[in-house]
């Protein structure tokens, strides 16, 4: 079914009172809001419910309320847009769900305003500011799915997991036509294949994510010091550069086959195996020395990440299951419990709840890529989500999962912490990262893919940064 003005209308008003609730849901969460909100204890307005407020606080906790109401009216302009639009039922549900929780969840900011905050009156007003975002979103994802799918694109259960391997270990036609030995390498070139073996280009992310889990447990156990960061730190730049050598190990075969991995270090011969596995194992054992140097429970955690990613993902999850990326997200959601067991010395609530934004976020991040590089995946015989299920399901797997992380980072938000520059950056930043999602559905192309995949990365270390900042500096 094509898009119309009248959808793209929709879909446009519909992804803004998204937004405007996850606003609201945050900036109502952190420590600055709850502090205006017992200078304007009353209902609507202050003092005996009709008075102006009399301090700054006060007015913020108003144009909050106010807020609330324009974002009401959002979504009240979004629901008739569809209507006009014919959206279906599924949608129509979704929203209809949304906007009925939506005046309880106003009635619960006004218990907050008037009884004052407490725990289970907080727990229950975020559950319920959470349900709304996420029905809005999943309600978006089914009308561009509707608006914006292909009907023809139907998953594909026979793809060839184990096509043929290049015979006798040489290139295929997809292959650099000039590939080096390690015979003829020079001293330079032999270096750098050798730092590629390590991925460098995930260890600036996951560095961060485990900068993260250290800055969070700072904030409840303490025990951050420059010895133990650097220590972790340290050790999983080494971690990440063992697991990233062994998956090239593993996958030198299919890594021939396709375009965007067949001038890889072992797919050209470059780096004999045995020297690989060689390297691998000495940066695994540098890396689990610095972890049990701060504690045990890093070290063990440590060993877990690496096999996880080299063992299991590489070659149980990967080339067998269309889940492969949603429980690969492991991998990268372990350096938020090692950040954070490298403070605290064992597991907290806040370093899982990092962990599962880190883990929901995965799919929403990767799907882009296997959109980008279908074809290629599907000559290495990797089920993933666009190669088994369709283009058009990944794209609406992309927004749930979207979806998902900003639900997780808006729970994480809860903690004393973290307050307006975290919940600025998630809104903002994840806001864009919808923007390009959505248009992703639009545009259906690679750059499209790849633009939305920018800004998964972009969000991530923003959020990343921000829980830094908000509790070591703030």
């Amino acid at each position: 079914m094509a898009s119309t003005p009248s959808h793209d209308r929709f879909h446009g008003l519909l992804a803004a009172t998204a937004i405007g609730v996850y606003l609201l849901l945050l900036v109502g969460v952190t420590t600055a809001l709850t502090d205006a909100a017992a200078a304007c204890a009353a209902w609507p307005v202050c003092g005996d419910g009709w008075t102006t407020p009399a301090t700054p606080a006060g007015w913020l906790a108003i144009g909050h309320r106010i807020a609330a109401v324009v974002v009401g009216l959002l979504g009240l302009a979004a629901l008739v847009a569809g209507v006009r639009a014919g959206i279906d039922h599924r949608v129509l549900g979704a929203m209809t769900v949304a906007g009925v929780l939506y005046p309880v969840q106003a009635g619960l900011g006004a218990f907050v305003a008037v009884g004052g905050v407490t725990p289970t009156l907080s727990a229950a007003h975020l559950t319920v500011g959470l349900a709304i975002f996420a029905g809005l979103v999943v309600a978006l994802a089914w009308a561009l799915e509707r608006a914006t799918g292909d009907p023809t694109d139907r998953p594909n259960e026979d793809i060839d997991l184990n096509p043929p391997a290049p015979a006798n270990g040489e290139p295929t036609a997809t292959a650099p036509s000039t590939a080096s030995s390690h015979d003829t390498a020079g001293v330079a070139e032999t270096a750098t294949a050798y730092l590629r073996l390590t991925k460098p280009r995930l260890m600036w992310l996951l560095c961060l994510v485990a900068a993260a889990g250290m800055a969070l447990a700072a904030t409840t156990t303490g025990g951050l010091t420059v010895g133990v960061v650097l220590a972790t730190l340290g050790g999983g730049v080494l971690s990440i550069g063992a697991s990233g050598t062994f998956n090239h190990v593993f996958e030198r075969d299919i890594d021939r086959r396709m375009q965007r991995t067949n001038d890889r270090p072992l797919a050209t011969d470059i780096v004999p195996v045995r020297n690989a596995l060689a390297f691998g194992v000495v940066l695994a054992t540098g890396s689990l020395a610095l972890f049990a140097w701060v504690n045990l429970l890093a070290a063990v955690l440590g060993l877990a990440a690496i096999v996880f990613y080299s063992v299991v993902y590489t070659l149980l999850l990967k080339p067998n299951t269309v889940q492969n990326t949603v429980l690969g997200g492991a991998a990268g959601a372990l350096p938020a419990l090692i950040g954070w067991v490298a403070v605290a010395g064992e597991i907290g609530l806040a370093g899982l709840g990092l962990a599962a934004v880190i883990f929901l976020w995965t799919p929403a991040h990767f799907y882009n890529l296997a959109l980008a590089y279908k074809d290629d995946y599907e000559r290495g015989g990797f089920p993933m989500m666009p190669v088994v299920r369709g283009e058009t399901e990944t794209r609406k797997q992309i927004l749930w999962y979207l979806a998902a992380t900003l639900v997780a980072a808006g729970a994480l938000a809860s903690m004393e912490a973290l307050g307006a520059l975290y919940a600025l950056t998630s809104v903002g930043f994840g806001a864009a990262f919808l923007y390009f999602a959505v248009q992703l559905h639009y545009e259906q192309t690679e750059r499209a893919a790849f633009r939305s995949f920018h800004a998964s990365n972009a969000y991530l270390g923003a959020l990343l940064l921000a829980v830094v900042v908000d509790t070591l500096v703030v």
